[in-house]
């Protein structure tokens, strides 16, 4: 199964600090949500957030059910489980055998 990179999120104690060095520095046009459009990337859509220092790469997944038991399975850790944010998004976390925490995000047709 392929599961390309649709979201990132750019985690700082500092949200306005974050948007201005992204803002200047990448010249990323950033919402007033802190949302970063992909035409500002290059092709992928992102996110900046105010929490500690962080990065996290979304996959895009078309079950996120089935995605977590495979990664369990293969010694990955669910952090947090399918999660419905109506009209908005299907996500989860969990953590890579490595411990670096990572996102799914559901694709439409998913279960």
């Amino acid at each position: 199964m392929s599961a390309p990179i649709v979201y990132f999120e750019i985690a700082g104690p500092r949200g306005a600090g974050l948007r201005e060095f992204y803002a200047g520095v990448f010249d990323w046009q950033i919402d007033a949500a802190a949302g970063v459009p992909a035409a500002s990337t290059g092709g992928l859509r992102g996110g900046l957030r105010e929490d500690p220092a962080e990065k996290i790469f979304y996959l895009g997944v078309p079950d996120i059910n089935a995605a977590l038991a495979r990664i369990e399975a293969a010694g990955g850790i669910v952090i947090l489980p399918r999660t419905v944010v109506p009209g908005v998004v299907t996500y989860a976390l969990f953590l890579d055998p490595a411990g670096n925490r990572l996102g799914l995000a559901e694709l439409s047709g998913g279960a």
